[in-house]
Protein backbone atom coordinates (compact mmCIF):
# COMPACT_ATOMS: atom_id res chain seq x y z
CA UNK A 1 0.00 0.00 0.00
CA UNK A 2 0.92 3.68 -0.24
CA UNK A 3 1.70 6.02 2.65
CA UNK A 4 -2.04 6.43 3.16
CA UNK A 5 -4.83 3.90 3.42
CA UNK A 6 -8.58 4.00 3.82
CA UNK A 7 -9.35 2.59 7.25
CA UNK A 8 -12.53 2.23 9.30
CA UNK A 9 -12.87 1.55 13.03
CA UNK A 10 -15.86 -0.16 14.60
CA UNK A 11 -16.44 -0.05 18.36
CA UNK A 12 -14.89 3.24 19.44
CA UNK A 13 -17.19 3.61 22.45
CA UNK A 14 -15.20 1.09 24.55
CA UNK A 15 -11.87 1.58 26.29
CA UNK A 16 -9.77 -0.20 23.64
CA UNK A 17 -11.72 1.51 20.86
CA UNK A 18 -11.10 4.86 22.52
CA UNK A 19 -7.34 4.24 22.54
CA UNK A 20 -7.47 3.00 18.96
CA UNK A 21 -9.16 6.24 17.88
CA UNK A 22 -6.60 8.32 19.76
CA UNK A 23 -3.64 6.51 18.21
CA UNK A 24 -4.99 6.71 14.67
CA UNK A 25 -5.84 10.41 14.94
CA UNK A 26 -2.16 11.04 15.72
CA UNK A 27 -0.81 8.54 13.20
CA UNK A 28 1.18 10.17 10.35
CA UNK A 29 -0.79 8.24 7.72
CA UNK A 30 -4.09 9.82 8.79
CA UNK A 31 -3.12 13.47 9.14
CA UNK A 32 -4.94 14.43 5.95
CA UNK A 33 -7.83 11.95 6.03
CA UNK A 34 -9.04 10.56 9.34
CA UNK A 35 -10.35 7.00 9.56
CA UNK A 36 -14.08 6.36 9.44
CA UNK A 37 -15.52 5.74 12.89
CA UNK A 38 -18.49 3.40 12.99
CA UNK A 39 -21.30 2.49 15.34
CA UNK A 40 -23.96 -0.19 15.07
CA UNK A 41 -26.10 -0.30 11.94
CA UNK A 42 -29.12 1.95 12.38
CA UNK A 43 -27.59 3.94 15.24
CA UNK A 44 -27.82 7.71 15.39
CA UNK A 45 -24.69 9.56 14.19
CA UNK A 46 -22.82 11.19 17.06
CA UNK A 47 -19.77 13.46 17.31
CA UNK A 48 -16.70 11.46 18.31
CA UNK A 49 -15.75 14.05 20.93
CA UNK A 50 -19.10 13.58 22.65
CA UNK A 51 -18.02 10.01 23.41
CA UNK A 52 -14.42 10.95 24.21
CA UNK A 53 -14.01 14.68 25.00
CA UNK A 54 -10.26 14.30 25.50
CA UNK A 55 -9.89 13.67 21.74
CA UNK A 56 -10.90 17.27 21.04
CA UNK A 57 -8.08 19.23 19.43
CA UNK A 58 -7.62 22.09 16.97
CA UNK A 59 -7.03 19.81 13.98
CA UNK A 60 -10.59 19.05 13.01
CA UNK A 61 -11.54 16.32 15.50
CA UNK A 62 -14.63 18.35 16.41
CA UNK A 63 -16.08 17.50 12.98
CA UNK A 64 -15.54 13.74 13.18
CA UNK A 65 -18.64 11.65 13.74
CA UNK A 66 -19.37 8.07 14.64
CA UNK A 67 -21.59 6.96 11.77
CA UNK A 68 -23.84 3.88 11.62
CA UNK A 69 -22.32 0.86 9.92
CA UNK A 70 -23.21 0.71 6.22
CA UNK A 71 -21.37 -1.97 4.24
CA UNK A 72 -22.20 -0.37 0.90
CA UNK A 73 -20.71 2.93 2.06
CA UNK A 74 -17.50 1.19 3.17
CA UNK A 75 -17.14 -0.31 -0.29
CA UNK A 76 -18.03 2.94 -2.07
CA UNK A 77 -15.42 4.83 -0.05
CA UNK A 78 -12.78 2.21 -0.79
CA UNK A 79 -12.14 1.08 2.79
CA UNK A 80 -9.20 -1.31 2.73
CA UNK A 81 -8.89 -2.31 6.38
CA UNK A 82 -11.56 -2.54 9.08
CA UNK A 83 -10.46 -2.53 12.70
CA UNK A 84 -12.95 -4.17 15.06
CA UNK A 85 -12.96 -3.26 18.76
CA UNK A 86 -16.18 -5.18 19.19
CA UNK A 87 -17.43 -8.07 21.37
CA UNK A 88 -16.52 -11.58 20.27
CA UNK A 89 -19.96 -12.53 18.92
CA UNK A 90 -20.23 -9.28 16.96
CA UNK A 91 -16.85 -9.92 15.36
CA UNK A 92 -17.89 -13.47 14.46
CA UNK A 93 -20.78 -12.00 12.48
CA UNK A 94 -18.94 -9.06 10.91
CA UNK A 95 -15.66 -10.59 9.76
CA UNK A 96 -17.13 -12.96 7.13
CA UNK A 97 -19.11 -10.05 5.68
CA UNK A 98 -16.02 -7.84 5.51
CA UNK A 99 -13.90 -10.51 3.85
CA UNK A 100 -16.63 -11.23 1.31
CA UNK A 101 -16.53 -7.55 0.36
CA UNK A 102 -12.76 -7.53 -0.06
CA UNK A 103 -12.08 -5.64 3.16
CA UNK A 104 -9.20 -6.86 5.32
CA UNK A 105 -9.70 -6.99 9.10
CA UNK A 106 -7.81 -6.50 12.33
CA UNK A 107 -10.03 -7.95 15.05
CA UNK A 108 -9.31 -7.00 18.67
CA UNK A 109 -11.72 -9.58 20.06
CA UNK A 110 -11.08 -13.25 20.75
CA UNK A 111 -13.34 -14.39 17.91
CA UNK A 112 -10.60 -15.76 15.61
CA UNK A 113 -7.50 -16.13 17.80
CA UNK A 114 -7.66 -19.86 18.44
CA UNK A 115 -7.09 -22.62 15.92
CA UNK A 116 -7.94 -25.64 18.09
CA UNK A 117 -11.62 -26.46 18.62
CA UNK A 118 -10.99 -27.50 22.23
CA UNK A 119 -9.41 -24.11 22.98
CA UNK A 120 -12.26 -22.19 21.37
CA UNK A 121 -14.83 -24.07 23.47
CA UNK A 122 -14.49 -21.50 26.26
CA UNK A 123 -16.23 -18.96 24.01
CA UNK A 124 -19.15 -21.26 23.10
CA UNK A 125 -19.55 -19.69 19.65
CA UNK A 126 -22.95 -20.45 18.13
CA UNK A 127 -21.47 -20.86 14.63
CA UNK A 128 -18.74 -23.27 15.74
CA UNK A 129 -18.14 -25.88 13.06
CA UNK A 130 -20.02 -24.07 10.30
CA UNK A 131 -18.44 -23.91 6.87
CA UNK A 132 -18.23 -20.12 7.03
CA UNK A 133 -16.52 -20.08 10.42
CA UNK A 134 -14.04 -22.75 9.34
CA UNK A 135 -13.17 -20.85 6.17
CA UNK A 136 -12.54 -17.62 8.07
CA UNK A 137 -10.57 -19.36 10.80
CA UNK A 138 -8.28 -20.91 8.19
CA UNK A 139 -7.33 -17.41 7.02
CA UNK A 140 -6.74 -15.92 10.48
CA UNK A 141 -3.19 -14.98 11.50
CA UNK A 142 -2.42 -14.52 15.18
CA UNK A 143 -1.56 -10.84 15.40
CA UNK A 144 1.57 -10.79 17.50
CA UNK A 145 4.16 -9.11 15.26
CA UNK A 146 7.06 -10.38 17.34
CA UNK A 147 6.08 -13.95 16.42
CA UNK A 148 4.26 -13.62 13.09
CA UNK A 149 5.82 -10.61 11.41
CA UNK A 150 6.22 -12.47 8.12
CA UNK A 151 2.59 -13.63 7.80
CA UNK A 152 0.78 -10.46 8.91
CA UNK A 153 1.49 -8.21 5.88
CA UNK A 154 -0.46 -10.45 3.49
CA UNK A 155 -3.15 -11.61 5.91
CA UNK A 156 -6.83 -11.04 5.18
CA UNK A 157 -7.70 -11.25 8.86
CA UNK A 158 -5.39 -10.58 11.78
CA UNK A 159 -6.62 -11.76 15.18
CA UNK A 160 -5.21 -9.38 17.77
CA UNK A 161 -3.92 -11.27 20.85
CA UNK A 162 -5.40 -11.06 24.32
CA UNK A 163 -3.79 -8.69 26.82
CA UNK A 164 -2.77 -11.31 29.39
CA UNK A 165 -1.65 -13.62 26.60
CA UNK A 166 0.61 -10.93 25.16
CA UNK A 167 2.40 -10.39 28.47
CA UNK A 168 2.98 -14.12 29.04
CA UNK A 169 3.80 -15.23 25.48
CA UNK A 170 6.37 -12.49 24.92
CA UNK A 171 8.03 -13.33 28.25
CA UNK A 172 8.25 -17.06 27.53
CA UNK A 173 8.68 -17.46 23.77
CA UNK A 174 12.44 -16.76 23.57
CA UNK A 175 13.18 -19.31 26.28
CA UNK A 176 10.74 -21.87 24.87
CA UNK A 177 12.15 -21.55 21.36
CA UNK A 178 15.69 -21.94 22.71
CA UNK A 179 14.61 -25.23 24.32
CA UNK A 180 15.75 -24.13 27.78
CA UNK A 181 12.52 -24.73 29.72
CA UNK A 182 12.14 -27.82 31.87
CA UNK A 183 8.50 -28.48 31.05
CA UNK A 184 8.40 -31.48 33.37
CA UNK A 185 8.72 -29.01 36.26
CA UNK A 186 5.93 -26.87 34.82
CA UNK A 187 5.43 -23.12 34.39
CA UNK A 188 3.45 -20.86 36.69
CA UNK A 189 2.19 -17.47 35.52
CA UNK A 190 0.75 -15.22 38.22
CA UNK A 191 -0.81 -12.34 36.25
CA UNK A 192 -2.54 -9.19 37.47
CA UNK A 193 -4.56 -6.65 35.50
CA UNK A 194 -6.23 -3.32 36.08
CA UNK A 195 -10.01 -3.08 36.02
CA UNK A 196 -10.23 -1.77 32.44
CA UNK A 197 -9.25 -5.26 31.25
CA UNK A 198 -12.81 -6.36 32.01
CA UNK A 199 -14.23 -3.87 29.51
CA UNK A 200 -16.38 -0.78 29.87
CA UNK A 201 -19.66 -2.41 30.82
CA UNK A 202 -19.82 -2.40 34.65
CA UNK A 203 -20.29 -5.62 36.60
CA UNK A 204 -20.61 -6.46 40.28
CA UNK A 205 -16.91 -7.40 40.40
CA UNK A 206 -15.64 -4.31 38.60
CA UNK A 207 -17.81 -1.96 40.64
CA UNK A 208 -15.70 0.49 42.68
CA UNK A 209 -17.01 -0.89 45.98
CA UNK A 210 -15.77 -4.38 45.06
CA UNK A 211 -12.52 -3.62 43.25
CA UNK A 212 -11.11 -0.77 45.33
CA UNK A 213 -8.76 -1.79 48.17
CA UNK A 214 -9.04 -5.38 46.99
CA UNK A 215 -7.08 -8.05 45.09
CA UNK A 216 -8.88 -11.10 43.78
CA UNK A 217 -8.09 -14.15 41.67
CA UNK A 218 -10.51 -15.33 38.99
CA UNK A 219 -10.77 -17.64 35.99
CA UNK A 220 -8.66 -20.38 37.60
CA UNK A 221 -7.87 -23.21 35.17
CA UNK A 222 -10.35 -21.77 32.68
CA UNK A 223 -9.48 -18.24 31.59
CA UNK A 224 -10.14 -17.70 27.90
CA UNK A 225 -6.57 -16.51 27.22
CA UNK A 226 -5.15 -19.89 28.29
CA UNK A 227 -5.67 -21.38 24.83
CA UNK A 228 -3.50 -18.67 23.31
CA UNK A 229 -0.64 -19.61 25.63
CA UNK A 230 -0.98 -23.27 24.70
CA UNK A 231 -1.07 -22.66 20.96
CA UNK A 232 1.60 -19.98 20.66
CA UNK A 233 4.02 -21.59 23.13
CA UNK A 234 3.19 -25.16 22.05
CA UNK A 235 2.38 -26.28 25.57
CA UNK A 236 -0.10 -28.70 27.06
CA UNK A 237 -2.51 -27.72 29.83
CA UNK A 238 -0.47 -29.80 32.27
CA UNK A 239 2.68 -27.78 31.55
CA UNK A 240 1.45 -24.33 32.59
CA UNK A 241 -0.73 -22.83 35.32
CA UNK A 242 -2.07 -19.38 34.45
CA UNK A 243 -3.89 -17.47 37.20
CA UNK A 244 -5.24 -13.97 36.52
CA UNK A 245 -5.99 -11.44 39.28
CA UNK A 246 -7.92 -8.18 39.38
CA UNK A 247 -5.85 -5.23 40.60
CA UNK A 248 -7.54 -2.13 42.09
CA UNK A 249 -6.00 0.16 39.43
CA UNK A 250 -7.50 1.46 36.16
CA UNK A 251 -5.05 -0.12 33.70
CA UNK A 252 -1.85 -2.12 33.33
CA UNK A 253 -0.75 -5.77 33.54
CA UNK A 254 2.07 -7.39 35.49
CA UNK A 255 2.82 -11.08 34.96
CA UNK A 256 5.24 -12.85 37.29
CA UNK A 257 6.29 -16.12 35.66
CA UNK A 258 8.17 -18.95 37.37
CA UNK A 259 10.21 -21.41 35.26
CA UNK A 260 12.94 -24.03 35.62
CA UNK A 261 15.75 -24.55 33.12
CA UNK A 262 16.93 -27.95 31.95
CA UNK A 263 20.50 -26.95 32.83
CA UNK A 264 22.13 -24.05 34.70
CA UNK A 265 22.31 -20.72 32.87
CA UNK A 266 24.19 -17.50 33.45
CA UNK A 267 22.32 -14.21 33.62
CA UNK A 268 24.24 -12.95 30.61
CA UNK A 269 23.04 -15.96 28.60
CA UNK A 270 19.43 -15.31 29.48
CA UNK A 271 19.66 -11.62 28.67
CA UNK A 272 21.36 -12.39 25.35
CA UNK A 273 18.61 -14.87 24.50
CA UNK A 274 15.97 -12.20 24.98
CA UNK A 275 17.86 -9.47 23.15
CA UNK A 276 18.58 -11.69 20.16
CA UNK A 277 14.97 -12.84 19.89
CA UNK A 278 13.57 -9.29 20.06
CA UNK A 279 16.34 -7.56 18.09
CA UNK A 280 13.88 -6.55 15.35
CA UNK A 281 10.97 -5.83 17.71
CA UNK A 282 10.65 -2.10 18.43
CA UNK A 283 7.80 -2.43 20.94
CA UNK A 284 9.54 -4.79 23.40
CA UNK A 285 11.98 -3.43 25.98
CA UNK A 286 14.37 -5.84 27.71
CA UNK A 287 15.69 -4.97 31.14
CA UNK A 288 19.19 -5.91 32.29
CA UNK A 289 19.69 -8.93 34.54
CA UNK A 290 18.20 -8.32 37.98
CA UNK A 291 16.29 -5.22 36.86
CA UNK A 292 12.54 -5.71 36.94
CA UNK A 293 9.83 -3.73 35.16
CA UNK A 294 6.86 -2.18 36.91
CA UNK A 295 3.40 -1.24 35.70
CA UNK A 296 4.12 2.45 36.21
CA UNK A 297 6.93 2.28 33.62
CA UNK A 298 4.83 0.73 30.84
CA UNK A 299 1.34 2.11 31.50
CA UNK A 300 0.16 4.55 28.81
CA UNK A 301 2.98 3.39 26.53
CA UNK A 302 2.91 0.91 23.65
CA UNK A 303 5.74 -1.22 25.04
CA UNK A 304 5.94 -4.61 26.67
CA UNK A 305 8.71 -4.53 29.30
CA UNK A 306 10.47 -7.77 30.27
CA UNK A 307 12.95 -8.43 33.07
CA UNK A 308 14.17 -11.50 34.95
CA UNK A 309 16.06 -12.76 37.97
CA UNK A 310 18.02 -16.05 38.20
CA UNK A 311 18.58 -17.98 41.42
CA UNK A 312 22.14 -18.75 42.53
CA UNK A 313 22.10 -22.18 40.93
CA UNK A 314 21.07 -20.80 37.54
CA UNK A 315 18.22 -23.28 37.08
CA UNK A 316 15.29 -21.30 38.48
CA UNK A 317 14.23 -18.08 36.81
CA UNK A 318 11.51 -15.55 37.60
CA UNK A 319 10.39 -13.38 34.69
CA UNK A 320 8.38 -10.18 35.09
CA UNK A 321 6.46 -8.82 32.12
CA UNK A 322 4.53 -5.53 32.14
CA UNK A 323 2.34 -3.76 29.61
CA UNK A 324 -0.67 -1.50 29.28
CA UNK A 325 -3.65 -3.78 28.66
CA UNK A 326 -5.40 -1.14 26.54
CA UNK A 327 -2.34 -0.43 24.39
CA UNK A 328 0.22 -3.21 23.79
CA UNK A 329 -2.50 -5.52 25.09
CA UNK A 330 -5.06 -4.21 22.59
CA UNK A 331 -5.06 -0.93 20.59
CA UNK A 332 -1.38 -0.26 19.93
CA UNK A 333 -0.80 -3.90 19.01
CA UNK A 334 -3.65 -3.51 16.51
CA UNK A 335 -1.88 -0.47 15.07
CA UNK A 336 1.35 -2.49 14.82
CA UNK A 337 -0.59 -5.04 12.78
CA UNK A 338 -2.19 -2.32 10.65
CA UNK A 339 1.24 -0.85 9.96
CA UNK A 340 2.55 -4.21 8.76
CA UNK A 341 -0.54 -4.82 6.61
CA UNK A 342 -0.11 -1.43 4.97
CA UNK A 343 3.64 -1.76 4.42
CA UNK A 344 4.55 0.94 6.94
CA UNK A 345 7.16 0.86 9.68
CA UNK A 346 5.92 -1.39 12.47
CA UNK A 347 6.25 1.30 15.17
CA UNK A 348 4.74 4.11 13.06
CA UNK A 349 2.57 6.32 15.26
CA UNK A 350 3.39 4.42 18.46
CA UNK A 351 6.50 6.04 19.92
Amino acid sequence: MSQTAKVAVMGVSGYAGMELARLLLHHPAFREHAPLFLGRAGSTPEPLVNLHPHLLDNNGSRNLRVEPLDWRRLQDEGVQVLLLATPHEQSRAMVPEALARGIRVVDLSGAWRLQAVENRAVYAFEDEGSATAQAVQAKAVYGMPELHREEIPSAEIVANPGCYATSVILALKPLAQAGWLDLNRGIVSDSKSGVSGAGKAPTAKTHFMYAADNLSAYGLFGHRHTGELLEQLQLTREQIVFTPHLLPIPRGILSTIYVHFTEPREAEEVESCYRAFFAASPMVRIYGAGQLPQIQYSVRTSYCDIGFQLDQGGRRCIIVSCLDNLLKGAASQAVQNLNLMCGWKEAEGLK
